[in-house]
């Protein structure tokens, strides 16, 4: 039976990414072999979005942290020096943000209104 979920980040800076979600996220991680670093991700859920009418985001996959009070956590990573590039927007799920990871590339970040999973 299914007993977990294993996201990947595809990086051209994997090491740079690898640090910031251990030492600025402060994931807990397991170490594969040759640094090969393996992140504990908090409890999680899927959800399932209808695709664009033209198509053009059909087998999009999207990584999404949540969190309780987004305000609060914008500015604990901005303690910890990362800033926060797109405002905190209400799109009536959730209020939302992204997460610039040191590559140039962002991970959603949210505050669910919704009822959640987990």
């Amino acid at each position: 039976m299914i007993n977990g979920a294993h996201a990947l980040i595809y990086s051209k800076d994997a090491e740079a990414v690898r640090a910031f979600l251990r030492d600025v996220l402060g994931f807990a991680h397991v170490d594969a072999g040759h640094g090969w670093l393996i992140f504990a991700l908090p409890p999680s859920e899927v959800g399932v979005h209808p695709s664009m009418e033209s198509g053009e985001d059909d087998g999009r996959v999207e990584l999404h942290l949540m969190c309780d009070d987004i305000e609060a956590t914008v500015a604990e990573l901005e303690d910890k020096g990362v800033k926060i590039t797109h405002p905190i927007s209400d799109q009536g799920y959730g209020l939302v943000t992204a997460i610039p990871l040191p590559d140039g590339n962002q991970i959603g970040l949210y505050q669910p209104k919704h009822p959640t999973a987990i």
